[in-house]
C-alpha cells in the first residue's frame, strides 16, 4: 500500500511534476513534500506552508468569507475540472455526458467511500447532505405514534422534514435540549439515550452542529441505540473532511454529508452513507424498479443530471489527501483559537463554542456582550468587507465563524480586531 509518507517522502521535483499536472496540485504536493515528518501541530503554524495552499484558490480578497459553513469556493484544479467537465458534456450531452463521464462516477464512488471508511456498494452519491439526509428520513417505514428522537439544535431543514411526516403521518418528534457549549460529551450522549422510550424507532442527531460546532460522540450514542433497537440517522453536513474519522468510527445506520463544504469539491455534491442490511429496506425519494431494491445506486435516480459535478469530486479528493486530514483540522483549530483566545479574552465576548479539540474544531459561534447579533454581522460587512453568520437561536444568539485553509492570519487578526471595535462601539 502506498502511503502519503512513502509517495511524497520518494518525491522529486521532477516526479512531482509528472504526477501532478496542474500547478496548484503540484504545489500541495511539493509543500507536502518539504514537510512530510513535521507533526500536525507544528505545520498547523507554518505559514509559509500554508501560503502554498492558499495559492491553489482563485479567490476575492477584497473580501473576508468567513462563512465557510454555508458552502466554499473550490480550489483552481476543482473548478478547472468542473469546467472541462462541462466543455465536454456539451459537446453532444447525450454521448458523451451519459456514455463517457457518467460511468466514471464509480471511480468517485469508490475513492469516497474509502476515505469514508466503507464499501463502495454503501455509499450514494447526492447533491448535498439535506437530500441525502431525506431520502433516511423519508425512506424509512414509520406509523402514527411512532417517535423520533432529535435535538432542537438540528438543521432546520432536517426539522422540517420530520415535522411534514408528523402532520401527514402522525408520528411523534421528541427534540432534546441541550447547553452551549455543554459541560461534557457524555452529558451529550446522556440527554439523548435518556430521551429514548419504547416508542422510539428513530434517533437523528449531528456529527457537528452547524449552529455552534459541537461535535458528538457519535459511536457511544449510536451504539446505544443499536442495543435498543433504534435505527439512527447522524447529519456529517459539516463534518466529512473537516477533521480525521472513518465510518467505523460512527456505528450509525445513515449517514448524510455535503461535499461542497469541508472538501471543496464543486457545489451540489454530497453523499449518503447506508449500512448494507438497511438498504433493501429503505425507499428511494425518486422510485426505481423493485429489481433495485438492493442496489444503493437507487438512490442517485433524480433523472437527468449534469455528471461534472460529481466527477469533479475526484480532484477534491486529490487536493484533500495532498494536505492530509490531521494536518488540515489542526490548521483550521489554529486559526479559530487565534481569534477566539484572544476574543474571550477581553471579557466582552461570550463562546458558545467549546475550545476542547474533541468537541469542535473549524467553527466557533461568538456572542458580543451588549450588542445585538444582526446587528454586530451588519457592521463587519459594511465596516470591514467581513462575512460571518448570525444565528439567532431560541436559547442563545451569536456570530458563526468558520475559516478555511485559504484563510490568512491577517483576515483572522482583522475579524478580531474589527469585533473589538464593535463590542467598544467605535
Amino acid at each position: 500500500m502506498i502511503t502519503r509518507r512513502s509517495f511524497l517522502g520518494a518525491g522529486t521535483a521532477a516526479s512531482i511534476g509528472l504526477a501532478f499536472t496542474n500547478e496548484s496540485l503540484a504545489r500541495v504536493a511539493a509543500a507536502a513534500a518539504r514537510t512530510v515528518d513535521a507533526p500536525a501541530g507544528d505545520l498547523a503554524r507554518d505559514e509559509t506552508f500554508w501560503r502554498e495552499i492558499q495559492q491553489g484558490f482563485t479567490l476575492d480578497r477584497t473580501i473576508i468569507n468567513l462563512n465557510n459553513g454555508g458552502c466554499c469556493p473550490s480550489p483552481r484544479v476543482v473548478h478547472e475540472a468542473f469546467k472541462r467537465y462541462l466543455d465536454v458534456s456539451n459537446q453532444a450531452p447525450v454521448y458523451h455526458m451519459w456514455q463517457i463521464l457518467e460511468p466514471n462516477i464509480e471511480t468517485v464512488r469508490r475513492r469516497l467511500a474509502a476515505e469514508f471508511g466503507c464499501s463502495p456498494e454503501e455509499m450514494a452519491i447526492t447533491r448535498n447532505a439535506s437530500e441525502a439526509l431525506q431520502i433516511a428520513q423519508l425512506g424509512i417505514d414509520l406509523k402514527a405514534g411512532d417517535e423520533v428522537v432529535t435535538t432542537n439544535q438540528d438543521y432546520g431543514r432536517m426539522l422540517d422534514t420530520w415535522d411534514q411526516r408528523v402532520r401527514r403521518e402522525g408520528i411523534t418528534v421528541k427534540k432534546i435540549s441541550f447547553p452551549v457549549p455543554p459541560p461534557s460529551m457524555d452529558d451529550l450522549a446522556d440527554r439523548l439515550m435518556s430521551a429514548i422510550g419504547p416508542k422510539t424507532k428513530v434517533l437523528h442527531f449531528c456529527h457537528i452542529t452547524n449552529l455552534t460546532g459541537q461535535i458528538f460522540p457519535v459511536k457511544k450514542i449510536c451504539d446505544a441505540a443499536r442495543a435498543k433497537g433504534v435505527k439512527t440517522i447522524v447529519d456529517g453536513a459539516h463534518a466529512f473532511a473537516h477533521f480525521p474519522f472513518k465510518a467505523s468510527d460512527l456505528g450509525c445506520d445513515y449517514y448524510g454529508t455535503s461535499l461542497h463544504k469541508w472538501l471543496l469539491a464543486p457545489i451540489g455534491t454530497g453523499f449518503l452513507y447506508v449500512r448494507r442490511e438497511n438498504i433493501d429496506g429503505l425507499w428511494g425519494l425518486t422510485p426505481t424498479a423493485a429489481s433495485r431494491a438492493k442496489d444503493i445506486r437507487k438512490f442517485e435516480e433524480i433523472g437527468t443530471h449534469p455528471a461534472a459535478n460529481h466527477n469533479a469530486i475526484a480532484e477534491a479528493l486529490t487536493f484533500h489527501d495532498g494536505i492530509g486530514s490531521e494536518r488540515k483540522a489542526a490548521r483550521l483549530r489554529y486559526l479559530r483559537d487565534r481569534w477566539a483566545t484572544r476574543l474571550t479574552a477581553t471579557g466582552k465576548f461570550k463562546l458558545h463554542t467549546s475550545l476542547d479539540p474533541a468537541q469542535s474544531c473549524a467553527i466557533g459561534t461568538v456572542q458580543v456582550l451588549g450588542v445585538e447579533t444582526n446587528k454586530a454581522v451588519e457592521q463587519l460587512w459594511a465596516k470591514w468587507r467581513i462575512i460571518a453568520t448570525p444565528i439567532n437561536h431560541a436559547e442563545y444568539s451569536g456570530i458563526r465563524v468558520t475559516p478555511n485553509v485559504y484563510t490568512t492570519l491577517e483576515e483572522v487578526d482583522t475579524f478580531a480586531e474589527a469585533m473589538e471595535k464593535i463590542s467598544s462601539g467605535s
